[in-house]
């Protein structure tokens, strides 16, 4: 379903301090992240992610779209800006954990698109 969150991702300075602070304020659960670097946090309705390194960041709500690259030509057409990279890299990533782009609407505001992976 195109549109709907998808999940959040918090960047930080240093995830385990993340984990300390978030799991100690609202009770969330973690694992490590898909990649072996940062965090993926579980809530009762929204899965999320933690990455290190990013000591200014906000935070990055995804919505999910059937086709991405659709969706950024739409981003670009309505006057956003988005980032030219797909996060997490290659192919084998993608068949794994789907595509994500970070963006941003036509007033700067943040927010991301995600593609589920292909079925199989």
């Amino acid at each position: 379903m195109s549109g709907e969150p998808a999940f959040f991702e918090l960047g930080v300075q240093d995830p385990a301090r993340a984990r300390t602070f978030y799991g100690g304020l609202f009770g969330w659960s973690f694992e490590p992240g898909p990649n072996g670097e940062g965090l993926t946090i579980t809530t009762p309705t929204l899965p999320g992610g933690i990455h290190g390194g990013d000591p200014a960041a906000s935070p990055y709500l995804f919505f999910r779209v059937d086709d991405i690259d659709a969706a950024v030509a739409r981003v670009h057409e309505l006057g956003g800006q988005v980032d030219g990279t797909d996060i997490e890299g290659g192919d084998a990533d993608r068949q794994h954990h789907g595509r994500f782009k970070l963006c941003r609407d036509d007033q700067g505001s943040a927010f991301g698109l995600y593609q589920s992976p292909p079925a199989g």
